[in-house]
């Protein structure tokens, strides 16, 4: 069977979800910062609620779908009554409840994706819901101390209230509009019931739910109705119908059996009123106020802006974007790395050689021109900002804060900056931890601390992206107490990380805080302490091809910088050979290239080859010997060195020959190769020339520290 359009739906429901939870998240912050939600906030809130419940319903999500309509419907009441019905007290809880809601549904989203079973415990969300939307219509204060034996009259009932005799606690039900079987819906409800309080204990109506179809339509018109002879069990009925994904709403009444007869006169406007009005949750206790009702009617001239089908069809304007699979942008991508590297093996052709083809060439330089932009067209379809990936951390900083007590803003710069898709989907976590690092150790613990160190009583952190030739740099930056040299330095020897004899300088001792299971913390906390952080950064930037540098000054502050490609596809490469073998050196990573002889080589016991070069001495690395090669040159004189630098790794390499700079497609090395671990070893991938050899794509970074 072919899966591919379910799989196909599912991929668009989880994007669409997403990028919707993104904006919401945005926006509950920014109004939380204003500490009130303007009339557009309101309108994007309630429509992002309506798209979630819509999508999750058609895909059977019933949890979801349920409490984006619960959200729906308290922001309907918003929209229509201002958000000032939101008492000021309340507007803390609304915040939180809305960021708990957003939690909740990235939760789900992410068992989904995972292929994991989703959670049925939404009460406690429900409950929290339920309340605000009582606080905005009023009706808390009156639930407190309402009379549980009032008679149906207090208010005007949405359908007859009716309770049998020696039952005098009803509950009337009404499930989701056009859910369907809503006679087997209500005995399900009532099987679960049986279990609770005993069959003995409560009737419903209409009896005969199970075996007769017809009354899904009763049911439909006039809710379905259950009687008890306790409260208390009409109040653990109340708790199975809240949790339940196809209930839209309940209502709670008292009274004799004799006011059936005086509900049967409300009967046509209460029927009137069930059309037009979505029941909604209400406490055991409080029956629902005409003045407060919601009513679809409301609704429609929302729905009624929009011109009818096959009206005034002229006038939209065409759409302009449209959602791409990122596997088809990668199938791409693959397709222009071949067109590449068939093209520069048909200019390149042995068989042209010593041949004037002048039509020929002028051909082969437009094919090179129409190559090249094709490459950039296919590479910028796979650019997007970095503004999803920074906007997150905003929430980071808030949660972090108000668990911590610290008052901190982060500042955004740059975040309009692109990245390639894959590598903007690696730098996620890398951020989360070094953010998180700011707020835990780098922010003072108060606000005293700050004001004693002359700064502004609430913290920053800076959060910047920009492009640098082929890179894009991002920064975390924070204003706090920085790194203190001597703690780590006595952290790390007693860790045994470091060597108590050695003088160490200020750069080698803040990266003791990049080693694998390092932390200051004393303590295991919320946050920090367990040893995993700042090396599971440096691991995750390494596997997009990036560096990790951190500087530090005591009292003023931490900054973390990331040096990431714009993207790992394609990359400027300088060709350089070795013997027989060919390989290739990022030029972001090439500083420069010149001439030595023998007698500019220092011999240093402790770090092997020296040279000096700009009045400072690195470490030179013969590749030969590196890789055991058979092969090449051994003298200084017939070589060239190559000054390379990554991060704070900065060294010589000792080549035969450069060959030329050239735009490579990088290739992953195969899986079998892959188990060898030889990216530790300085090889990141590899390439095909021109000429049909394959060349090896080098690892500055891991190169040293594997010979090292």
């Amino acid at each position: 069977m072919d899966n591919s359009g379910n799989e196909s739906i599912l991929d668009t429901y989880l994007y669409e979800t997403n990028t919707l939870l993104e904006q919401l998240d945005s926006i509950v912050l920014a109004a939380e910062q204003a500490d009130t939600f303007t009339e557009s906030d309101v309108n994007e809130i309630f429509r992002i609620m309506h798209t979630i419940k819509g999508a999750s319903a058609m895909m059977e999500y019933e949890s979801l779908a349920t409490v984006a309509h619960r959200i729906e419907d308290m922001f309907f009441i918003i929209r229509e009554k201002s958000i000032d019905v939101v008492p000021d007290p309340d507007r803390a809880l609304l915040f939180d409840m809305m960021f708990m809601a957003i939690d909740f549904f990235r939760g789900e989203v992410e068992k989904i994706q995972n292929g994991q079973l989703l959670s049925n415990d939404i009460d406690k969300l429900l409950r929290k819901i339920n309340s605000l939307i009582a606080k905005i219509q009023g009706d808390a204060d009156s639930s407190e101390h309402a009379d549980a034996s009032a008679p149906a009259s207090v208010a005007a009932p949405a359908a007859p209230e009716t309770t049998e005799a020696g039952f005098p606690y009803g509950l009337r039900v009404f499930f989701d509009e056009g859910v369907g079987m809503e006679n087997l819906r209500a005995f399900m409800l009532v099987t679960e019931l049986r279990s609770i309080c005993g069959e003995e204990n409560f009737t419903c109506s209409p009896e005969d739910v199970e075996s007769n179809p017809a009354t899904a339509e009763t049911i439909v018109a006039q809710g379905f109705v259950l009687s008890f002879k306790k409260a208390v069990d009409r109040a653990g009925a109340i708790q199975v119908v809240s949790g339940s994904g196809s209930v839209r709403g309940y209502q709670a009444f008292d009274g004799p059996a004799t006011a059936h007869e005086q509900a049967k006169e409300s009967e046509p406007a209460a029927a009137a009123e069930k059309k037009s009005q979505p029941a909604a949750r209400q406490s055991s206790a409080t029956p629902p106020k005409p003045a407060q009702k919601t009513t679809n009617d409301k609704r429609a001239p929302a729905a009624a802006d929009a011109p009818a089908a096959g009206q005034g069809m002229g006038n939209h304007p065409k759409e302009s974007l449209i959602s791409v699979n990122l596997s088809k942008l990668n199938q791409l991508m693959d397709v222009v790395g071949e067109i590449v590297i068939t093209e520069s093996m048909v200019t390149a052709s042995p068989d042209l050689k010593g041949m004037k083809l002048d039509n020929f060439t002028k051909s082969a330089r437009q094919l090179r021109k129409l190559t090249d932009e094709l490459q950039d067209v296919s590479m910028s379809l796979r650019m997007v900002p970095v503004l999803a990936t920074f906007q997150k951390m905003q929430r980071i900083v808030r949660d972090m804060g108000k668990k911590l007590g610290k008052k901190v803003r982060l500042t955004l710069v740059g975040e309009d900056t692109e990245v390639d898709k894959t590598i903007v989907d690696g730098i996620g976590d890398p951020l989360m931890h070094i953010v998180r690092n700011s707020m835990d150790h780098g922010i003072e613990e108060t606000e005293e601390e700050r004001i004693a160190a002359g700064k502004d009583p609430e913290g920053e952190i800076i959060l910047s992206a920009s492009h640098t030739g082929g890179e894009v740099i991002i920064q975390v930056k924070d204003d706090g107490q920085g790194v203190d040299y001597d703690k780590v330095l006595k952290k790390a020897i007693d860790a045994g990380l470091a060597n108590p004899e050695i003088e160490y300088s200020r750069k080698e001792i803040i990266n003791f805080l990049l080693m694998p299971g390092f932390s200051t913390n004393t303590e295991v906390t919320e946050f920090s302490g367990r040893g995993v952080g700042m090396d599971v950064v440096k691991k995750n930037v390494e596997e997009v091809g990036g560096t990790v540098v951190l500087t530090s000054e005591p009292g003023k502050g931490m900054t973390t910088t990331l040096k990431i490609p714009l993207t790992m596809a394609i990359l400027d490469g300088m060709e350089v050979s070795v013997g027989s073998s060919i390989f290739t050196i990022p030029i972001n990573n090439v500083r420069q290239s010149f001439k030595m002889s023998d007698s500019d080589i220092i011999h240093d016991a402790a770090r092997g080859e020296m040279v000096k070069v700009m009045d400072n001495f690195y470490s030179v690395i013969r590749v030969k010997d590196a890789y055991g090669l058979d092969s090449g040159c051994d003298k200084i004189e017939d070589g060239i060195l190559m000054w390379v630098e990554s991060g704070e790794c900065t060294y010589c390499l000792f080549v035969d020959e450069l060959m030329g700079e050239q735009q490579v497609v990088v290739k992953p090395l195969p899986n079998y190769i892959n188990t060898f671990n030889i990216k530790q070893h300085g090889i990141t991938g590899c390439t095909i020339l021109g000429d049909g050899n394959i060349s090896v794509i080098l690892d500055v970074s891991n190169l040293y520290s594997a010979v090292q």
